[in-house]
């Protein structure tokens, strides 16, 4: 529920991809709901560490956040996958 008491889109499950500055080690993985971690290279940025996965609700999502934050790692993109905003593009 919203602030306005009304359910919202964001409300229900959603596959995102979350980006982050830095090295996360798979270890955190049972603490950050069920994401797949994966690192990778950036140009000029350096180690950058993708996390993909479904969440049951943005509290969920804002729950890795947090815990992303907590961990000290810059936030560099946050993305909703699936279900598109529009009903069409975007793959789950």
């Amino acid at each position: 529920m919203n602030r306005s008491g009304k359910s919202s889109y964001f409300d229900s499950p959603g596959r995102y991809r979350i980006r982050v500055l830095g090295q996360l080690s798979a270890s955190w993985i049972d603490q950050l709901e069920t994401m797949t971690i994966t690192a990778g290279q950036a140009t000029g940025l350096g180690q950058v560490t993708t996390l993909m996965g479904e969440m049951r609700d943005q509290a969920a999502l804002m729950g890795v956040l947090n815990s992303l934050y907590d961990l000290g790692f810059p936030l560099l993109r946050v993305e909703r996958l699936w279900p598109p905003l529009s009903g069409e593009g975007l793959d789950p």
